[in-house]
């Protein structure tokens, strides 16, 4: 089938045997490739009793149909078991390494086992080759890349794990081309537990299309709508996703202080605005991009890419620090020691609320940007405070006799959107199945920036339905595999029009909404056997019970009852959230 490279390779670490993994046309069909493709073969592969950082558990990274051959497709997912949440867990980062790694000639990479001493992979057109990596454990991602390069082919694309990963920390990111992050979830530490260091990509093969003139013609189309677009034609450019801090902040639901507040006094000062007039170097952007919304920084000691939106927050606002330099430097060494931002920026507030609850031995005040820096540091290695803070929220606040005060829903930290402003992302929030995620189903787009049209934020009516209706789109755009941020500018219909082109197939846009749906269902289905049900699609007790008390989102809480039954009769789901069988037959699951 055109846009495939039809190879999918079984990697053993324990026993360095290579396996060609066969799939039916009917399996593409039906998961497409990407997250669909990596979700489908890790629940055949690995049942639910497997620890995630035990050998046998697999670590699978997808490429889809489209990858590496429009705008925004340079991006590739990684499929696992999440060492935080326990749940499926996919995460996806953009830059070159999918567009690398297809070129190179696979589709897929499952690697299980565990190599005795550190080692890497060198996939060169066609063939994939274990390398000793003792020399690199131990070096942070930035170095980790360089020499891979030297040693391999300076035009390789390098995916890598820091010093957290080789420490089990189970926050780690895979960091990719430098700066970019498959950070959610912990992959990093499954990567880490099988002695994996790095992952090198490189080749020439020509990926195959069914219509290559009207893919041309889409190309111009795509440029077109992204232009038009004022997200990604106006502000991401212009501002990279900085951009929202003063947006969120303004609508009263920038968290401050641990979501103990919706705003932040000094947002200005950390805004995409004061990036720009002050620390900003350029923009830099991932495979075939026009948007070009990273942005390449310098503080007065060193440089790199970020911070973006998330990062700016959590290690800013989350925890009442306004020095700009302190939280860019705290972002590079995230980056440099593979951490997901998120998860540490959170964690550490936790522990400052702990701390100011008398719940915590260790002195940490909000505001403090003197430590941050070491704060990170100590956490990648787990050493001193570090140690401690590597437990991610849950298990920290846990651990101190204060579950409630950990920002998290499934053990994964929730990011930098005060629900109690936004209704349907509260929901989001709470179904998402790998935890207190915004990308599974992005509702600030309508509830906030108004794309494809302005939902009332603090209304519940029709949430649900959009809700599961996004999750589903997002599932199916992950396994072609785009970018997060073309949603805001092509409808279902053009990326369903996209794949047909490239495939030669004839999905309805219908079918590919059920792709999304069967995906969906899948991982649900993997986390009930798992363990997780209705009890665990839920939000903090504070949003739910305490109101914000200034700003514009104040005096809200979160309907969250008002919508969860009707989220799941939506699913067709039972009222403990377990998918019924009638749904699971009607998508051949």
């Amino acid at each position: 089938m055109n846009g495939y490279m039809d190879r999918i390779i079984k990697i053993d670490l324990t026993t360095g045997k290579q396996e060609e993994i066969l799939i039916s046309k009917k399996i593409k069909r039906e998961f497409i490739g990407g997250r669909g493709l990596g979700v489908k073969l890790y629940t055949d592969m690995c049942p639910v009793k497997l620890d995630p950082l035990d050998k046998e558990n697999a670590l699978i990274f997808s490429t889809g149909p489209i990858t590496g051959l429009i705008q925004t497709a340079g991006r590739y997912q990684i499929t696992s078991r999440s060492p935080l949440t326990g749940t499926i867990i996919t995460s996806s980062s953009g830059g070159f390494f999918g567009t690398a790694m297809k070129k190179a000639g696979f589709d897929c990479l499952i690697v299980t086992g565990k190599s005795e001493r550190p080692v890497y992979l060198d996939v060169n057109d066609g063939k994939i080759t274990i390398k000793q990596a003792t020399h690199l454990w131990g070096a942070d991602t930035h170095e980790t890349m360089k020499i891979i390069k030297q040693e391999i082919n300076s035009s390789a694309s390098v995916a890598c794990i820091g010093p957290a990963g080789e420490n089990l920390v189970p926050f780690a990111a895979v960091m990719n081309d430098k700066d970019r992050a498959a950070g959610r979830g912990g992959i990093g530490a499954v990567m880490g537990s099988k002695n994996l260091k790095a992952i090198s990509a490189f080749g020439k093969k020509d990926i195959s299309v069914h219509e290559p003139e009207a893919l041309k013609k889409m190309i111009s189309t795509l440029n077109t709508l992204i232009d038009k677009n004022p997200v990604t034609g106006k502000s991401l450019q212009l501002l990279g996703t900085s951009v929202l801090v003063n947006v969120i902040n303004e609508h009263g639901m920038y968290p401050t202080s641990n979501f103990q507040k919706g705003v932040f006094n000094d947002a200005e000062g950390t805004s995409g605005e004061k990036i720009a007039e002050s620390i900003l170097e350029g923009r830099s952007a991932c495979f075939k991009c026009p948007i070009a919304c990273g942005r390449k920084t310098r503080t007065s000691t060193r440089s790199g890419e970020g911070p973006e939106y998330e990062s700016v927050w959590a290690l800013g606002a989350q925890l009442g620090i306004n020095d700009l330099e302190k939280i860019t430097e705290a972002n590079y060494t995230c980056n440099e020691l593979g951490l997901d931002t998120i998860t540490t920026g959170s964690t550490i507030g936790c522990a400052m609320e702990l701390y100011e609850k008398n719940a915590f031995p260790e002195k940490l005040i909000w505001g403090d940007s003197d430590n941050l820096v070491k704060i990170v540091e100590d956490i990648a290695y787990k050493r001193g405070i570090g140690k401690d803070l590597a437990l991610g929220s849950k298990k920290l606040a846990e651990k101190y006799g204060k579950p409630e005060i950990a920002m998290q829903v499934k053990g994964m930290e929730i990011p930098a959107y005060d629900p109690r402003g936004v209704q349907g992302q509260a929901l989001s929030f709470a179904t998402s199945n790998r935890g207190g995620c915004h990308m599974q189903a992005y509702m600030i787009s309508s509830e906030i920036l108004g794309s494809p049209v302005f939902t009332d934020r603090y209304s519940v009516d029709g949430k649900a339905e959009i809700v599961a209706l996004l999750q589903d789109i997002s599932a199916a755009v992950d396994s072609l595999v785009l970018c997060r941020f073309l949603q805001f500018a092509v409808s279902l219909d053009t990326f369903k029009e996209i794949l047909n082109i490239v495939t030669g197939s004839d999905y309805s846009e219908d079918e590919l909404l059920k792709v999304g749906s069967r995906i969906y269902n899948l991982e649900r289905k993997y986390n009930v056997e798992a363990g997780f049900d209705r009890k665990d699609d839920t939000l903090p007790a504070r949003f739910l019970k305490e109101e914000l008390k200034e700003g514009a989102s104040r005096n809200r809480l979160v309907k969250l009852d008002e919508m969860l039954d009707k989220y799941y009769e939506y699913r067709n789901w039972d009222k403990n959230g377990v998918p019924t069988d009638k749904i699971m037959k009607e998508l051949g699951l």
